[in-house]
């Protein structure tokens, strides 16, 4: 019977799975980012390895909580994953509000923070020269000179004009990548208000089984001296 002790044990459970599953897509994406130089930034490795390793830990908690019906386990599971809700909505809902020029603000401070060699990156990347025209008054950017980059109009002389500059051909990739992690966040933050409406379900409900040892030796059976 669907929304019975049976089903919402199973479907705790198949949720879990799910968690693991992501968890895995994040370690593996993490780990073939670093190995193919896709990401060199050692933090943000880190931080996608932690977020993988502690929803492995967080989805193995909820199962073996559903497994024995544990009431403690189950407790914790529910009130961890109401503390990632808060926390994950709250991160969604800020990625999805970031307007256009509070876009431009963090790229210009990530540009001020890295290195040259990132820089260059970026520019080979995207194709760009500099990063605009007020921040390379302060900040000189990086060579332009590369024959991949193909906006080098005199190769002798070393004459590049690359209009815009990176601001101009970064602003639609930040925007994709801050709606993309708001929508998803939104997604997985709303997947953990089921586990834990199934969780509270769950450890309210009678296990069959128990019910029926307990039949086995009924209380009016037993004599009193």
């Amino acid at each position: 019977m669907c929304g019975g002790f049976t089903c919402s044990k199973n479907a705790l459970i198949a949720l879990n799975m799910l968690y693991i599953v992501v968890a895995f897509i994040l370690i593996g994406v993490a780990v073939y980012g670093r190995a193919a130089s896709l990401v060199t930034n050692l933090p943000i490795i880190g931080g996608i390895l932690a977020c993988g390793i502690i929803l492995i830990l967080i989805s193995l908690l909820g199962m073996m909580g559903a497994v024995k019906h544990h009431q403690v386990m189950l407790f914790f599971y529910m009130l961890i994953l109401f503390l990632l809700f808060l926390i994950q909505f709250s991160v969604a809902c800020a990625c999805l509000g970031v307007n256009q020029s509070q876009q431009e603000q963090l790229a210009q401070q990530g540009w001020n923070r890295v290195d040259n060699a990132t820089r260059a990156n970026v520019q080979k990347t995207f194709t760009c020269c500099g990063f605009d025209a007020e921040v390379d008054k302060l900040l000189p950017h990086p060579e332009c000179f590369d024959v991949t980059m193909r906006c080098c109009s005199d190769a002798e002389h070393k004459v590049c004009d690359c209009p815009g500059g990176c601001l101009h051909k970064l602003q639609s990739t930040i925007s994709y990548a801050f709606q993309l992690c708001g929508w998803i966040g939104l997604f997985f933050s709303f997947t953990e208000v089921v586990g834990i409406f199934l969780t509270k379900r769950y450890r309210n409900q009678q296990d069959p089984e128990h019910l029926k040892a307990i039949a086995v030796f009924p209380s009016h059976n037993t004599f009193t001296y």
